[in-house]
């Protein structure tokens, strides 16, 4: 990739494919779940949130209604409109300050840090997802919290290995289709950890995002029931070795204080 990816011709896409059916249900499930964890007790201080990426914006409105200050930015207008539209529905519009630049700008855009940062499926639409880590940890408060996850590389494989796609394995550099929703920057686990630990950064807890879900081809049982799968997605999404079979990992990572 040689540009950073803005969604503006996959919104419609990206709203129906992902986030009209169980897919992502079981996303936000998860990421719901390991976020409540780390969030403070109802009466207790707010938050300081930056959404970095927020796409259609569930999170950072849930957040909003919460009582949290919120700042969202996204490369994409047409997301942010459809993210508005939510905001304006939960009635948290104004509640939210919302910003339109690459993440490259948000040091111009946006002022001060924050005490959590979201940044889900981001890094592996960017040209130098390398940079990325570092750019965020820049707007964390000391000991703040990262929300991060990343699309999967052995996922990626491993479900191309299951379906019989031996030649796209065997290119030798990864190209999807422009159209599709499939980001051009898959990324290792390994390289991310490698990252985490040259921003002197550690890992709170991480969670496997559809560890069984985008496997499954014919289905049978409760894989036709979507609440027994979501159940069953967040029971295995922190176990060894299924979180490592996520189309995503997530990480909640927090900062050692230095910049």
């Amino acid at each position: 990739m040689d540009r950073d990816r803005n969604f503006d011709d996959l919104a419609e896409r990206f709203q129906r494919k992902v986030y009209g059916g169980l897919k992502g249900d079981i996303r936000l499930a998860v990421l719901w779940r390991d976020l409540e964890q780390h969030l403070p007790d109802e009466g207790e201080r707010s938050l300081r949130v930056l959404d970095v990426g927020a796409g259609l914006g569930q999170l950072a409105v849930r957040l909003a209604k919460l009582g949290h200050e919120v700042v969202v930015n996204d490369l994409s207008g047409e997301m942010l409109a459809i993210a508005k539209a939510k905001a304006e529905k939960e009635g948290v519009l104004e509640q939210i300050e919302w910003h339109h630049c690459p993440l490259q700008m948000l040091p111009e855009e946006v002022q001060g840090q924050f005490d959590l940062i979201l940044c889900h499926a981001v890094i592996e639409w960017l040209a130098e997802p390398e940079l990325l880590l570092r750019q965020l940890k820049n707007f964390l408060t000391d000991k703040g919290t990262l929300s991060f996850t990343y699309y999967n590389r052995h996922s990626l494989e491993y479900r191309n290995l299951i379906r019989g796609n031996f030649n796209l394995l065997k290119q030798e550099k990864f190209v999807p289709d422009p159209g599709s929703l499939t980001p051009g920057n898959p990324v290792y686990p390994e390289q991310v950890k490698k990252w985490v630990g040259e921003e002197g950064m550690y890992v709170k807890t991480q969670s496997g995002i559809r560890v069984f879900h985008d496997y499954v081809t014919t289905q049978r049982g409760g894989n036709g029931v979507p609440e027994d799968v979501i159940e069953m997605e967040l029971k295995y999404s922190r176990q060894e070795p299924f979180l490592w079979l996520g189309r995503y990992i997530h990480l909640m990572l927090e900062s050692d204080g230095e910049k």
